[in-house]
């Protein structure tokens, strides 16, 4: 059994910040289900929203957040969070973070992408949230207090009461090691959810393999609240090549002046009042209109009128990876199509990051904050999940000695659990899992396909769930059981909500309703089975 005072599930921004900084208090297990770089942080292009401009304020920065959440975004929440962007910013540069200056030298370099008012965008080129990783991680493995565990898989939370009765809280998890196949106890006082979000529930989609929202299923098993979840926001642009897995191509390239046209050459956001540079839910809804009217398979992203030199130095990731795929975006259009990418609700936390539960936190993306209400602005999600990392470790240090040790964990009980995976079964039920999701509950969506998705995912999760405690676990199997359970809770706040609200939006019910400006919120009346 592994013990520490701090348990952090996944080794993105908000895993590794809240290690760093709750190491000053105690002891840290970090960890990761595959290498521990392997994160949405580690591919976030764009960079992280902060005011830093003399012609910017914070009021303008919550206004802007403010407006593309549709009202559902929360105002103390989001002047939180842009109060302590600026602060952010000083800390990962403290830390040696090398975010791009300007071409005087004088200032940091700033980007603007879609729904911003003013350029805020702090970058490190176009591999920002690589740069973060990457020196994150550097840190942390040299922390003598701080041990990482990777190829490691969370399975279930393990709550007290289940444990040895009485009080209720979280005491841990238990993860399943990848090398050895065993499941082992992780004991805390304290654990963080940073597991990232939920792309891979839909078939196509920006995010690495490992976003099968693990920690919104774990939390919603352990009977946290989940707020939110019909509003997944599709990026408008992801690289459409045959063998460009989950290649972006980051908003900030249209903030530098790049046009969307149908593949005949038609501008079709050339009426809106911000064109380009249109909130994200308004380009992808866009872009999805351009294709199945014309039966289209993409449109195209043209930056052949920009100055190529200056969009080699600027995206030079983005130009390289184009290249590679024979596209030189700076003499041809890049064909591009929408990609599920940032879930904008998760599990309910407050403002220190605490969740239901004692001794349970989360950030970044596995949260809910009310930061980005029924859209997101983008880049305040680096800033969010920084911001309330740091806020969380804060207020988990300070509570860690109020805070019973746990009690001896029992080990997994294996059970009936041994009979050899079928990947067959494994395999069929993902594909048919994701494609439903793309097809029923994508960009539009309406009451009759979010019924049938709803009958459908309910005997897909039946199916999954009559083998999942009968063969022997493994990461796959693990996944699937979340990305099941995850498309189900979707469906199911999809389904709640009959108005188009932002990100969510039902050609039957086309307009906002007043009296729908609330969260969307569901928590289960049932436990999770503890092995």
């Amino acid at each position: 059994m592994h013990r520490s005072d701090f348990l952090v599930l996944g080794s993105g921004i908000a895993g590794l910040l809240f290690a760093l900084r709750a190491s000053e208090r105690g002891t840290v297990t970090v960890v990761s289900k595959k290498g521990a770089a392997e994160t949405n942080t580690m591919w976030a292009q764009g960079g992280v929203a902060a005011v830093q401009g003399e012609d910017d304020s914070l009021d303008l920065h919550v206004n802007d957040t403010l407006a593309v959440g549709h009202g559902l975004a929360r105002p103390e929440t989001i002047r939180t969070v842009v109060e302590q962007a600026p602060g952010l910013i000083a800390c990962l540069e403290s830390l040696g973070v090398r975010f791009s200056r300007n071409e005087a030298g004088d200032g940091l370099d700033l980007g603007r992408e879609g729904g911003h008012s003013r350029r805020r965008i702090v970058h490190a080129g176009d591999s920002t949230g690589r740069s973060i990783q990457e020196l994150l991680l550097e840190r942390a493995a040299a922390n003598p207090k701080i041990r990482i565990l990777e190829n490691h898989c969370a399975v279930d939370l393990i709550e007290r009461s289940r444990v040895e009765g009485g009080e209720d809280g979280i005491v841990g998890a238990y993860i399943h090691d990848g090398s050895s196949g065993r499941i082992v106890p992780c004991a805390a006082r304290i654990t963080l959810l940073a597991t990232g979000g939920c792309g891979k529930v839909y078939q196509y989609t920006s995010n690495p393999d490992v976003a099968t929202g693990d920690g919104i299923a774990m939390a919603y098993r352990a009977g946290c609240r989940i707020a939110n979840l019909e509003f997944m926001q599709f990026h408008p642009t992801c690289l459409y090549h045959p063998e460009a897995k989950n290649f972006l191509i980051s908003e900030a390239v249209r903030g530098e002046g790049a046009l969307l046209t149908s593949i005949s050459g038609d501008r079709f956001l050339a009426d809106h009042p911000m064109k380009e540079l249109a909130p994200r839910d308004v380009v992808a809804r866009a872009i999805d209109r351009q294709m199945k009217r014309r039966g289209d398979p993409y449109v195209h992203l043209h930056l052949e009128h920009l100055d190529a030199r200056k969009i080699r130095s600027r995206f030079p990731a983005i130009h390289a990876a184009c290249r590679r795929f024979g596209i030189e975006m700076t003499r041809q259009p890049v064909p591009v199509v929408p990609a599920a990418h940032y879930m904008c609700g998760g599990v309910v936390v407050d403002t220190s990051g605490r969740t239901d539960r004692e001794g349970l936190y989360a950030a970044g993306e596995v949260s809910c904050t009310g930061m980005h209400g029924a859209n997101r602005l983008a880049s305040n999600s680096l800033a969010e999940a920084g911001v309330y990392a740091l806020r969380a470790a804060e207020d988990a240090g300070s509570r860690l000695a109020s805070i019973a040790e746990p009690p001896p964990l029992p080990e997994w009980e294996v059970g009936a659990a041994s009979l050899p995976k079928e990947s067959v079964l494994v395999n069929v039920h993902w594909d048919l899992v994701r494609r439903l999701m793309w097809d029923f509950v994508g960009i539009v969506r309406n009451d009759h396909r979010l019924e049938l998705a709803g009958r459908y995912i309910e005997l897909l999760r039946r199916s999954i769930e009559s083998y999942y405690w009968d063969f022997v676990l493994d990461s796959d199997l693990i996944e699937l059981r979340n990305v099941a359970l995850v498309a189900d809770l979707i469906v199911r706040s999809a389904r709640t909500r009959t108005e188009s609200r932002g990100l969510h939006f039902n050609e039957d019910h086309p307009g906002e309703s007043p009296d729908q400006a609330a969260d969307t919120v569901l928590q289960s009346t049932r436990r999770a089975r503890a092995g």
